[in-house]
Order: structure tokens, then sequence, then C-alpha cells
């Protein structure tokens, strides 16, 4: 335990890395608030799961839609730049659709104002990781520090998944559903504005007018990458959704969020023994592996119960979460061009806000037509989708050049 810790600390004794690591995790604690959040705002003023996974969908698929075009900017004009004005934006966004739905606005305002906030977030852990590969080139341990570095990424976006369900699910039951998008939106604007306010470590604009955004995805394997992350992403938002369904019909709706806070806990674990090891698999094997257990560890969502038993396979199933983002990320390294490398990581963010959008909208529907245990068909069927994309696809899972960016994710693939 000792040896997982001080490698962690390693990385966070870069001049700088404890605080924008900081500011990111503030600013991303609305990631795991807003869906389930988002879902019980409007459930609670409209009796309808459908249209509250509908709304929580809209906002899911404006922001994947969105975001590489705000991450292509930011990698030609600076983070804070196009940052600072995108954050007023998002929360001026996300107070209007909360007094749309409670004042009930003509239920079209609701969705309008879902597109607006979605659509100005862009991905603040791009913008971390961004960070970090900068704040490390040229380290004389690069490649061994920006593993660790993603690592730790991925264990505070499972720290905020754990505590983002358990708080907004807290606040919603226990006062008002209201206050869980007050606080998610406290949350990004000063989070998001210290982190843009840290100068010192942002990555410099490349000044640089790419094409359309296709080009990153030029690669075949970003396009399998990003298809397989659509089904993961389905899975979390359908997970956003039942969570609170299921609980909702056994009449415990205030532990609706210690399910979620176990899927996020389980890849919490993983993800922290993940980063202290220095694999010899590429990142392609190791993402193609991830993709499989976690497809294998949702099927028996099928067959639960009751909330413990719930509770209990999603936390299983979260141990492949971690192992297989943190993997995903380093393949985006050896896949796009360094100077578009934000927006590399953004369009794998995008895939997954995709799946998220269209998980919550899907299954949504099929709890108010069919209820909370049928509806276990939406994830285990994207988590079997995402396992033979994968498998079938494994040959573009490949770096398309040696590069520098992909020995800095794998270091221990180097001969020596």
């Amino acid at each position: 335990m000792t040896v997982v810790f001080r490698t962690y600390r390693d990385v966070l004794s870069l001049p700088g890395a404890r605080g924008f690591a900081a500011a990111g995790a503030l600013a991303r604690l609305p990631l795991s608030m807003l869906g389930i959040g988002l879902v019980l705002l409007v459930e609670s003023t409209t009796g309808s799961y459908a249209t509250a996974g509908a709304v929580a969908g809209v906002f899911g698929l404006t922001s994947a839609v969105a975001s590489p075009l705000v991450s292509r900017a930011v990698d030609r004009f600076g983070q804070a730049r196009v940052m600072l004005p995108a954050i007023a934006l998002h929360v001026g966004g996300l107070i209007l659709l909360l007094l749309c739905a409670q004042f009930d606005a003509p239920r079209w305002t609701v969705f309008a104002a879902a597109v607006i906030a979605g659509a100005s977030i862009g991905s603040i852990g791009s913008l971390v990781r961004a960070r970090w590969s900068f704040a490390l080139a040229g380290h004389e341990r690069e490649s061994t520090l920006l593993h660790t570095a993603y690592s730790l990424e991925s264990v505070i976006d499972e720290v905020v998944f754990v505590s983002g369900p358990l708080l907004v699910t807290f606040l919603a039951t226990r006062l008002a559903p209201a206050y869980g998008i007050i606080t998610a939106a406290l949350a990004v604007g000063i989070g998001g504005t210290l982190l843009m306010l840290q100068r010192s470590t942002e990555p410099p604009p490349s000044g640089l007018q790419h094409g359309p955004g296709a080009g990153v995805l030029r690669a075949p394997g970003m396009v399998v990458l990003c298809l397989a992350m659509v089904c993961v992403g389905v899975i979390f938002g359908s997970m956003e959704v039942l969570a609170v369904a299921f609980a909702d019909e056994r009449h415990h709706l205030d532990r609706a969020g210690w399910v979620l806070a176990g899927f996020a806990l389980g890849s919490l674990l993983a993800g922290l023994a993940y980063g202290s090891i220095q694999w010899q698999w590429p990142a392609g094997r190791r993402f193609r592996l991830g993709v499989v257990l976690l497809a294998s560890g949702v099927v028996p969502l099928l067959f639960v119960q009751n909330l413990p038993q719930m509770a209990g396979v999603v936390f299983i199933a979260g141990f492949a979460i971690s192992p297989m983002l943190i993997s995903g990320n380093a393949l985006v390294q050896e896949l796009v061009d360094p100077t578009r490398l934000t927006e590399g990581l953004t369009w794998t963010v995008s895939g997954i806000g995709v799946g998220v959008s269209a998980g919550a909208a899907i299954s949504g529907a099929a709890v108010d037509a069919a209820g909370a245990q049928r509806a276990f068909a939406v994830p285990v069927s994207a988590g079997v989708l995402a396992a033979v994309l994968v498998l079938l696809c494994s040959r573009w899972l490949r770096p398309v050049r040696p590069s520098h960016s992909a020995q800095a994710t794998d270091p221990a693939d180097r001969p020596g």
C-alpha cells in the first residue's frame, strides 16, 4: 500500500499539480450529479421517468456533440480564453433549467435549457489530463509519471462518482430536488473558475486552425474506441435511471445514490491498484479486456430481485471501469496528433456522453413500459455489444505510428 501511494505522491509533487488536480476534481463533481439530479428533478415535477430520462438524455447528447468543438477551440486558443465564458454559460443554463422545471414552464423550455447547459461545459477531465501532459513534457520520468497521472485522474473521477450520487440523492430526497442542481452549478462554477485561473500549468495554445473534427477520427482505432465508449455510456446512463426507478419501485428512493456509489467505489479501488503498476500489455489489449470484463459484470443485473443484490452486482462490475478508461485514454495518446490531444481525449468522453444520453432515454421509456426489472436488458445489451465490437475490431486498437506519447502511457512496453 505504501508503494501505491508513493507513486501518486510523486506526480502530485510537481509544481502546481495539486492545485489544478483539486480544482479539476471540484469542477467534475457535477458529472456524477446532473444525470441522477435531472432525473429526480424532472420526475418530481412531471411524474414521468420517460420525460426525466429524455431531459437527461438531451443534456448528455448535446454535451457529447458540442464537447469536441469546445476542445478544438481550447487546443487552438487556450483553456482560460475559451472555458471561462463557457463555464458561465453552463451555470446559467442549469439555473434556467431549474427555474423552468420548478415553475411549470412549457416543457420545451426545460429541453431548451438542457441544450444550453449541455453545449457549454466541454470536458473538464480532458482539460486536466492535457495539463498533466504539458507538466510532464521533457521530465526524466515522463513515461512512468504520465501513466500514474492519468491513473490518478481516473481515481479522482471515481471519487467524484462515489460522492456525487450520494450527495445529490441526499439533497433531493431530504431537502428538495432543486438543491441537487444548485449544488452542481456551484461546484462547476467555482471549481472551473479556479482551474482556469491557474495559468502557469495551462498548456500553450497551438494557434492552429484544424479542419473538420473527423480528422481526429481518421484512424480506424479511434472510431472503434469511440463506438465502444458509446456502448459503455449506455450502461452508465441507463444505470442512473434504473437505480432511481428500481429503488422507487421498492419504496427506498433515498437509497438510489448508494447503488450508483457502489458502482463507482469498485472502479475507485481498481483504479488505485491499476495506477501503481507498470503494465507489460499494450493499451489496446488492456482496453479490450476491460470492456469484456465490464460486459460480463453487468449480465447478472438480469437476475437481481432487491437493492442489496443490485448494489453487489454493480460494485463487482465497477472493478472493470477504471482500468478500461485509463487504457482507453492511453490509447488516444497513441492514435492522435499531439497538437489535438485535448480534442482526441474529448472524443472518447463524447462517445460516453452519447451513450449516456441514449441509455437514459431508452431505459426511462423501458421503465415506464415494463418496469425497472425488465429494463435491465438495456445495460446488459449495451455491454454485450461493446464486447463483440472490440473483439471483432481488435486489430485496429493499436498505435498508428511509434510516438513518444505512446511510450508515455505504456512505459513497460519499451525494451529494458
